[in-house]
């Protein structure tokens, strides 16, 4: 049985490259079908039966706004 590691990486991106990004993900939602995206050198598969949620969070004089993909390997 395969052991996956653990990752935790983020990336920053040009605003035409994140215009970019989201642009194929709301097509690729629209049409049904898996995203892919490739992060710092790995790439990665989005299924259809993902879970989209919206995070706020605020600290100080800081606000951040994070758009979730979440699935399970295991389906």
């Amino acid at each position: 049985m395969a052991t996956t590691r653990g990752r935790d990486v983020e990336k920053e991106y040009s605003r035409a490259e994140f215009v970019a990004k989201l642009r194929r993900l709301a097509d690729a939602l629209e049409a049904d079908e898996r995203f892919e995206i490739q992060i710092a050198g790995e790439r990665i598969y989005v299924p259809v039966r993902a879970v989209f949620t919206v995070e706020h969070e605020r600290s100080g004089d800081e606000e951040e706004i994070e758009f979730q993909l979440r699935w399970s390997l295991e389906e």
